[in-house]
């Protein structure tokens, strides 16, 4: 169990806690009074006389000035209520007497009563009565047994003299199978809390769990490498096109996971299958730890088995197995002199067969020769523009060599071919009239170059995710066999085919198949 460690055990314990806490609340206050239970509680208590208790005094006028005894008046509005989970009835009361309680105010004497229910309890009101057991003397106030449904109320306006504000008010009385109580409650002055007793618990709970862990991790040492990480040594070949994100792919998943060593070395796509297969084919003890990177699928009857769009397993048996990384767009590229803002497959048809020779034929305000610069037989961005974009068609052969005179003076137009995307990619921003291609993000920030559109649509992500774009292509990573679930190669491609790997993956303007748009595109492959 690699998750048991200290850091997963205190975050696990600390949501454990907090949630328990929130519960217990809940559960407590909703569940566990199943009984009966009359609550009480002090809404209003201020002073109407003279001496207000509390040093501020106040003004009054009429019959609060000419009544006798108001000279050390005060009131105090005192609620009654059934918070309990059961009905109380007159028999539930457990007095002596007439009434059911008694409410006793500390140094004040009573000097009246009003009463007041809450919305559809006005048939209480007929217990209100002395014949109920509704009297007063000194500093009581008898309350008649008053039936009370759960969540019923009623009110108690209650005039006293003597005494100073605020001093002690106690509600005294029995009720069978429970018992009277007193209940918080704000007054008309007090400022309610931001936060109720239970959530300042639970974060409570929650910050002392991420101090412990935050402690734990500034004075833990060394920490064990995450979940999926393999050691050893692994060699990514193949794709010159991908080998950029292969190499931060690479060193990302070096970085987080120690005593792995990934190395890429790229020829191109179909060098790089070729020697996945001879190496495959001439190992004893298990596949090589070899991965190739494909523009485009393996060659039909060297892949029989496919690992899926996001690192599923392979297919058994001895030959090639791919999975589906990440849908790579593709761009022509001119020469940033070149006059010319858009092809359309005709016309770059016609190029590629030799038909036009000069950016006039297809647009061009001036004569200019066209230059092929291309790439070698292996390279599967050649192959892409091949299958994608010349319906099949083969480019010409070579007639250059440098990329700046033909070499072949009965060849019909100047070509020349290069060992990866870097050179093609420099060659045509120094050949005028060049024009060549490459993977989109590589040439996002170059100088000196001009990516064209294709049948107005220009090269984008967007535009291959919604099927316009044609120069696009699914990249594939292919192993010899189905590699072990706890290879390197198995954790390098399920690196990056989720989370992390996906993020470095969309940096370079590549869609990963994972992703919700990538799986739709990918999934055509099928």
């Amino acid at each position: 169990m690699e998750w048991v460690n200290a850091e997963n055990v205190i975050a696990v314990g600390t949501f454990a806690v907090a949630s328990s806490i929130a519960f217990g609340q809940w559960w407590y206050e909703r569940m566990v009074p199943r009984r009966r239970r009359i609550g009480y509680r002090v809404q209003l208590d201020t002073a109407i006389g003279d001496d207000d208790g509390t040093g501020g005094g106040n003004t009054r006028l009429g019959l609060f000035d000419e009544a006798d005894g108001m000279d050390e008046a005060s009131v105090v509005l005192l609620r009654i209520e059934n918070d309990g989970a059961l009905s109380v009835s007159i028999g539930d009361y457990t007095s002596g007497g007439l009434h059911g309680m008694t409410a006793t105010f500390d140094g004040r004497e009573v000097h009246g009563v009003a009463v007041t229910v809450g919305p559809g309890s006005g048939a209480l009101m007929s217990h209100f009565t002395p014949a109920h057991g509704l009297e007063y003397s000194g500093s009581s106030l008898r309350i008649p047994r008053v039936p009370l449904n759960k969540g019923e109320y009623f009110k108690l306006l209650v005039l006293l003299s003597g005494g100073t504000v605020g001093s002690k008010v106690t509600v005294s009385g029995g009720v069978q199978d429970g018992d009277v109580h007193p209940n918080e409650s704000l007054t008309p002055d007090e400022k309610p809390p931001v936060f109720s007793r239970p959530a300042r618990l639970t974060s409570m709970a929650f910050l002392v769990g991420i101090a412990l862990l935050a402690g734990l991790i500034v004075t833990g040492g060394e920490r064990p490498p995450p979940m999926g990480c393999a050691t050893g040594s692994l060699e990514v070949t193949g794709s010159t096109a991908f080998a950029p994100v292969a190499e931060e792919l690479a060193g990302a998943y070096m970085e987080q996971c120690p005593g792995s060593r990934i190395t890429v070395a790229a020829h191109g796509s179909t060098t790089g299958l070729r020697e996945l297969a001879e190496r495959g084919a001439a190992a004893k003890d298990g596949a090589p730890a070899l991965v190739a990177l494909s523009d485009g699928p393996a060659p039909e009857g060297q892949e029989t088995g496919d690992a899926g769009q996001d690192g599923g397993e392979a297919g058994e048996g001895g030959g090639l197995a791919g999975t589906r990384l990440a849908v790579s767009v593709f761009t022509l590229l001119a020469h940033a002199d070149v006059p010319v803002r858009n092809l359309t497959l005709a016309d770059l048809r016609r190029i590629y067969a030799g038909e036009v020779t000069d950016w006039r034929e297809v647009g061009a305000d001036r004569s200019l020769p066209i230059v092929l610069v291309g790439r070698g037989a292996a390279s599967g961005t050649r192959d892409v523009l091949q299958r994608r974009l010349l319906d099949g068609a083969f480019e010409p052969p070579a007639s250059s060599r440098d990329c700046s005179r033909k070499d072949n003076p009965k060849a019909s137009v100047s070509r020349c071919e290069l060992d990866t995307t870097d050179q093609v990619i420099a060659t045509v921003a120094r050949v005028p009239g060049a024009l060549g291609y490459s993977e989109l993000r590589t040439t996002s920030t170059l100088e000196g170059v001009r990516r064209l559109s294709l049948d107005g649509r220009r090269p984008s992500l967007d535009g291959a995710s919604h099927d316009a774009y044609p120069y696009r292509e699914i990249e594939y990573a292919y192993t010899h066999g189905r590699p072990p679930a706890d290879s390197l190669a198995a954790g390098f491609l399920a690196f990056t085919t989720r989370g992390p790997g996906q993020d470095v993956v969309r940096t370079h303007g590549h869609l990963p198949c994972g992703t919700p748009e990538g799986l739709r595109v990918c999934g055509a492959a099928d």
